[in-house]
């Protein structure tokens, strides 16, 4: 039997990297996807890609900072497959390694919508549907930059802390209630996340500050050793790993 047989799964940030990779395992292992990103003509292909393989899955383009695009995310998920079994927050933005006195507002929110309000938002959302059925799995995805204050600027080292911060309390307030909330926090990834710095307004002071621990690293992973990870947090397998934060870096911070 598929580990995820029957299951119901959405992802963020589905179209590339990370979220991609999940998507197409989760559906392998016998889920039914549910996919969330902005890029629509990637969401269309990827959909087709799954169904050609004989999975299940639909998509909504949206932007998970918007309350109204995580809202229809779920009621999406609730009219296709008629429950949520699995949710994998998943998207997210670094800042230009900017430090704190070269931080602006706009740039400090919005890495806040991304990396915590949305996953917020979709937690919040889709909890009382997983309460429903007796239970479910969240995911995380976080980064080293959540543990350690050496990896990034700091925004988006505030944001990653906060993730893993808001997954724990979550664990705990639902453990009792068989929902699971666990967290990766992946290192040096081979994915698309660079592409949201702009080059143009990189602060090369914050960079240098940790260029001699990105120097460091021993090994970059690829998309699809962190989808393996989170397969085994989804499913049933992990059953008693709960409020957990999984290091995924090659032995990076060791």
């Amino acid at each position: 039997m598929a580990r995820l047989e029957n299951k119901v799964a959405i992802i963020t940030g589905a179209t590339a990297g990370m979220g991609k990779s999940m998507a197409k395992l989760f559906s392998q292992e016998g889920a039914s996807v549910v996919l969330f990103a902005r890029r629509e003509e990637r969401l269309e292909s990827l959909v087709a890609e799954i169904e050609e393989d004989g999975g299940k899955a639909v998509y909504y383009a949206g932007d998970v900072s918007k309350q109204e695009d995580i809202d229809a995310l779920v009621e999406l998920a609730i009219k296709e497959f008629g429950k949520i079994d699995i949710a994998v927050n998943n998207a997210g933005i670094m800042d230009n390694f900017k430090t704190i006195v070269n931080v602006d507002d706009e740039l400090w929110n919005k890495v806040f919508d991304v990396n915590v309000t949305g996953p917020m938002r979709l937690y919040r959302a889709v909890i009382p549907k997983m309460l429903e059925n007796g239970g479910g799995s969240l995911v995380t995805v976080a980064s080293i930059g959540g543990l350690y204050g050496k990896v990034s600027g700091t925004a988006y080292t505030a944001s990653k802390h906060a993730a893993i911060g808001m997954s724990k309390s979550t664990a705990w307030q639902y453990a009792k209630q068989g929902i699971r909330c666990n967290v990766i926090a992946p290192g040096g990834v081979n994915t698309e996340i660079a592409s949201t710095m702009d080059p143009t307004k990189m602060d090369m002071g914050g960079y240098a500050a940790i260029a001699p621990f990105v120097e460091m690293n021993p090994k970059i992973g690829e998309a699809e050793e962190i989808a393996e990870l989170a397969l085994f947090l989804a499913s049933d397998e992990a059953s008693l790993v709960n409020g957990a934060v999984i290091t995924a870096d090659g032995g990076w911070t060791a």
